[in-house]
């Protein structure tokens, strides 16, 4: 990202290529704008010139028009919906870093601390148990604990609606090597059992809602029924964390690390991020998490961000020894304390036993999906906008929670962290040329490009010139942000803008070559392993390279 156009290199001599059909610029004519989508900010923001800053797309989408701050919007009784997310991460972290041997004393100081809620009480007609450990966590509002400066930096006004919005259930393998999150939609289509509601005591029959209602209406025991009623999934433990503790214990950890092809900007949470890497302490790590409005997939593109962060956190908290540390770890604790809630059988010798178990989990031992989606908005009267699953999907997906089978495909080897780009390289065409006297490094381009994924022609040439010290990449401007993920791939490279070229890029391979730099569509596309169960990533697959 960054790279510099030059107009001192040359351009390759034109030699005729293997013919392709032609492909739709990255950038068409403009449409109107999605609703929720914000305009990108332009090259000075750590794109290459040429750059618009688009959404990740496969055969380019228009630029999204600049979007108004609109009301927020409000949960049952007026009061304001909590959009942050993801606070799951800070109790993934003591189950992770538990597992490097932390004492007793340590983990019994955090079972004293945290609140008991009675998640079970009185619950019949339960799915099967399986094979594993499932845990159920949830997100709250906690934005009345909390200062009036932090609720000002980080857009957090308004009265907290204790309430939910942001619910993942993980699975834990039998054998303690592998941790499966899948994440619930909180608009989910769902229906609620007959139950007392825990405001008003007053008694409701079965109806339908949105999912993250069941928490407003019925707290952790209604919520944990009517997960268990959609997917068939029996709950062996529930954790429940406010964005108070998610701060305090980002901070306490000396920050996470996040990495973007593209800048990120959303007016309503005040985030701001260049392309690049990061370090995000706590109150940026909450924007990043709660953002809707960076692009147009609205809510899904937020639970993939989640995801996301969750894998780096695991990253910090696996990679770096110091985080093991007793001290460093009492700090955690002490972050989380007050604002954590779990069931009354999830104590201190069933972490101990669970985390013990987890010695050596790495970033690689976790996957992340959701939840088959079948349909986007769905109004439903008396609700609202709503989003149904993809009933035969979310089946085979929890079907396989159930059998303690892995989601992700599992490479013979560690796969190599991927930088992220935003154009998938599966839909980027390059032709090859040698523009040296190495013989066969025109092959060598070509077939290690291909590796990691790009749309390579198969055929490498020979450049007019044999001296050609820097690899180069012509592009036609048109297909700028193509250019982009090619130029991250071969780091150091030349871009070039040549209008009327097309859609094929040019690579012409210099004495500076060295390798090719793995590189991923930072959003992938939707896609199905055998079997049709949606597609999974490991965390180390989305972490920074």
């Amino acid at each position: 990202m960054g790279l510099l156009c030059s107009r001192s290199a040359p351009v390759p001599a034109e030699v005729s290529p293997v013919p392709v059909p032609p492909r739709r610029p990255d950038r068409p004519v403009p449409r109107p704008p999605a609703r929720g989508a914000s305009r990108q900010a332009p090259a000075a923001r750590g794109q290459a010139p040429g750059a618009r800053g688009q959404a990740p797309g496969a055969r380019g989408q228009a630029r999204a028009g600049r979007q108004a701050p609109a009301a927020p919007r409000q949960a049952p009784g007026g009061r304001r919906r909590s959009r942050w997310g993801a606070r799951v991460a800070t109790t993934l972290s003591v189950l992770v870093l538990g597992a490097g041997g932390i004492g007793h004393a340590v983990v019994t100081s955090f079972d004293t601390g945290i609140g008991r809620v009675d998640a079970f009480k009185d619950m019949k007609n339960r799915p099967r148990a399986g094979t594993g450990t499932n845990i159920l966590l949830v997100g709250t509002d906690g934005r009345d604990k909390i200062t009036m400066a932090e609720k000002v930096r980080y857009r957090l006004g308004g009265a907290p609606c204790h309430c939910t919005d942001t619910i993942m259930l993980v699975h834990v393998s039998e054998d303690r090597k592998r941790a499966s999150l899948v994440s619930l939609p909180r608009d989910s289509y769902a229906e609620l059992p007959e139950h007392t509601d825990a405001t008003t005591g007053k008694k409701h029959g079965r109806h339908p809602v949105k999912l993250n209602a069941a928490y407003a209406e019925g707290g952790p025991n209604l919520t944990v029924r009517t997960v268990e009623r959609m997917t068939g999934v029996k709950i062996d433990h529930y954790l429940e964390v406010d964005f108070t503790s998610f701060m305090r214990t980002v901070d306490a950890m000396g920050g996470v690390q996040i990495c973007t092809a593209r800048p990120m900007h959303d007016a309503y949470t005040g985030l701001a991020l260049p392309a690049g890497t990061h370090t995000l302490d706590g109150g940026m790590a909450l924007q990043y998490v709660r953002s809707r409005h960076v692009d147009g997939a609205s809510d899904l593109g937020r639970m993939q961000r989640q995801q996301r962060f969750v894998a780096a956190l695991i990253d910090r908290a696996t990679s770096n020894g110091e985080l093991l540390h007793p001290v460093r770890f009492r700090k955690v604790l002490d972050a989380m304390a007050g604002s954590v809630r779990a069931d009354r059988g999830f104590g201190t010798e069933e972490m101990l036993t669970l985390a013990k178990a987890m010695r050596g989990f790495t970033t690689a031992s976790s996957e992340f999906t959701s939840v088959p989606v079948g349909a986007v908005g769905v109004r439903v009267k008396g609700i609202g906008s709503t989003v149904k699953w993809d009933a035969a999907g979310a089946k085979r997906v929890f079907d396989a929670i159930r059998a303690d089978r892995p989601l992700a495909a599992r490479p013979a080897k560690a796969a190599p962290r991927r930088k992220p780009v935003e154009v998938a390289p599966r839909e980027v065409r390059v032709q090859v040329y040698n523009g040296t006297r190495q013989h066969g490094l025109g092959a060598r381009v070509d077939a290690a490009l291909r590796a990691t994924g790009f749309l390579t022609t198969g055929t490498p040439f020979n450049a007019g010139r044999r001296d050609t010290a820097r690899t180069l990449i012509a592009y036609d401007p048109r297909w700028d942000r193509s250019a982009m993920s090619l130029a991250a791939a071969l780091p150091g490279s030349e871009l070039r803008a040549v209008p009327g070229q097309g859609p094929v890029l040019k690579v012409t391979a210099g004495e500076d070559y060295r390798a090719v730099q793995p590189v991923r569509a930072e959003t992938p596309a939707p896609a199905r392993q055998a079997g049709g169960v949606p597609a999974a990533v490991t965390g180390d697959q989305v972490v920074c390279p």
